[in-house]
C-alpha cells in the first residue's frame, strides 16, 4: 500500500509551503488509486488527480467541496453526507454503510462513525490493503468501536488541528470539534498501534515553529512509545506486510 498525502492543511486560512492544501489522502494499490476527501482547494484539480474512485469522511467544505463541479470518477459517502452533497454534478454517487466493508478497486474500506459535527457527521475508515491495515480519521472527537478500528492497524492518520489543548465542545448535548494529539496518542498506546501520522493540520502548526513543535509532540509520542510525524504535502510511505 503506498500512501500520498496530497494535502495536509486543516479549515484555516492560513497556509505555507508545506501545508497548502486541504487535507487528502491518495491510497495506491495494485496500480489503483482511492482519494479519500476533496475539500475546496481540489476544485477542478481533481480532475489532473484523476482517481479510480473518491471517498468522503463527511460533507464540510474542506472535505468535500472540491466536488461542486463534479468528479472524474465515483464517489463513494455514507447517506448521511450524500443527503448534504447529493446535488453536485457527479455522474455515480455510491453511498457506504458504517461497519459493512465495501470493496473499493481493490482496496477495502469500513467506516466507522466519529464524534466531530452534527450538521456533518463523520467517520473514519480502517483501509486494508493485502494483509495491511491503517485507519484514517483526520476530523474527529472521538472514534466509535474504536478497538475494532484499530485492531491490527499498522498506522494511525489523525486530526492536527490541536496539539495539546482540547478543541472540543458541546452542542445540543453532542461532542463536537476536535481532540487533541496528545489523546490521539494514548488512543493508540491503548490499542497498540506502533505509528501515528497527523495531517489536517491547524493554525497552530502551519503558523508554528514546526521543529519546537515535534520537540513537543516527540516527548508526548516517547511517553507512550508510538512513533509519529506530521504529515505534510507531497508526502509518500509504502506500507507492507
Amino acid at each position: 500500500m503506498k500512501l500520498t498525502f496530497l494535502g495536509t492543511r486543516g479549515n484555516t486560512e492560513q497556509k505555507n509551503e508545506r501545508h497548502r492544501r486541504h487535507s487528502s489522502l491518495l491510497v495506491s494499490y495494485r496500480n489503483k488509486q482511492v482519494m479519500v476527501d476533496c475539500g475546496e482547494d481540489w476544485l477542478e484539480k481533481v480532475f489532473d488527480i484523476n482517481p479510480h474512485a473518491i471517498v468522503l469522511t463527511h460533507a464540510h467544505p474542506d472535505h468535500a467541496w472540491g466536488l461542486k463541479n463534479g468528479a472524474p470518477s465515483r464517489v463513494y459517502a455514507t447517506a448521511e453526507t450524500l443527503g448534504l452533497i447529493g446535488n453536485y454534478p457527479v455522474d455515480d454517487f455510491r453511498e457506504i454503510r458504517q461497519r459493512e466493508p465495501e470493496q473499493i478497486e481493490n482496496i477495502t474500506f469500513e467506516a466507522f462513525g466519529v464524534e466531530h459535527s452534527t450538521r456533518a457527521p463523520a467517520v473514519g475508515y480502517r483501509i486494508t490493503a493485502g494483509d495491511v491495515n491503517i485507519f484514517y480519521a483526520p476530523d474527529l472527537v472521538y472514534i466509535y468501536h474504536r478497538e475494532e478500528a484499530l485492531r491490527n492497524t499498522k498506522l494511525y492518520i489523525g486530526d492536527a488541528a490541536t496539539i495539546s489543548r482540547s478543541f472540543v465542545r458541546k452542542r445540543n448535548g453532542n461532542l463536537i470539534g476536535h481532540t487533541p494529539i496528545r489523546t490521539q496518542l494514548t488512543w493508540c498506546q491503548k490499542e497498540d498501534v506502533p505509528k501515528a501520522i497527523f495531517t489536517h493540520c491547524g493554525s497552530e502548526i502551519v503558523t508554528g515553529d514546526e521543529r519546537s513543535l515535534n520537540a513537543k509532540i516527540r516527548e508526548m509520542a516517547e511517553e507512550r512509545d508510538v512513533d509519529f510525524e506530521i504529515a505534510h504535502d507531497g508526502m509518500q510511505i509504502i506500507l507492507r506486510g
